[in-house]
């Protein structure tokens, strides 16, 4: 029986079970993804899963919950990548499995990097980015970090048996 987190793609259809994902946040992990106060997930999840270009992943436990979640949104030559996850699952390796997903899709996207906007300070990003083993570049420009990777550094940190899957089930 699978025990750790299985990723999956996800869409508009999966408004539900995101909103719930977000609401088991606490609002100290979602200021850290969001750099402000949200209102209620339900009012810009819709246009966040329906971003035209965009893709969505999903880490879902064992009973199918969505328990994080990883978007790459186009922005012209660049792809920029945001992490969210549950609290209850922070430091158990979901933020860095999804990152390396996220990387893998921008390579298969046509996208060469990958950037992410992270407050300064921000210990659990930088832990995700310490574990993925690829070189990090960065700038910081009040309190905010702008980090960004190759998507093929990142799709290359991918386990072998992860990448074949996905290019199997045509992930791409």
């Amino acid at each position: 029986m699978r025990r750790e987190p299985r990723i999956t793609t996800i869409g508009p259809g999966d408004l539900a079970p995101t909103v719930a994902m977000h609401r088991r946040c606490s609002s100290h992990t979602l200021w850290s993804r969001y750099h402000r106060a949200m209102p209620d997930p339900q009012t810009y999840l819709p246009a966040l899963l329906a971003r035209p270009g965009s893709v969505h992943l999903a880490a879902r436990d064992t009973t199918g919950r969505i328990v994080a979640v990883g978007h790459l949104m186009p922005d012209h030559s660049a792809v920029e990548a945001a992490l969210l996850v549950e609290d209850s699952w922070q430091g158990h390796g979901l933020g860095t499995r999804l990152l390396h997903h996220l990387g893998h899709h921008a390579l298969g996207g046509g996208w060469v990097t990958l950037y992410g906007l992270v407050l300064s300070g921000d210990e659990r990003m930088d832990a995700i980015l310490r574990h993925a083993s690829v070189p990090v570049h960065r700038r910081e420009e009040g309190g905010a970090v702008t980090a960004w990777v190759q998507a093929r550094d990142l799709a290359a940190g991918l386990p072998a048996r992860r990448r074949g899957r996905l290019l199997r089930a045509g992930h791409r």
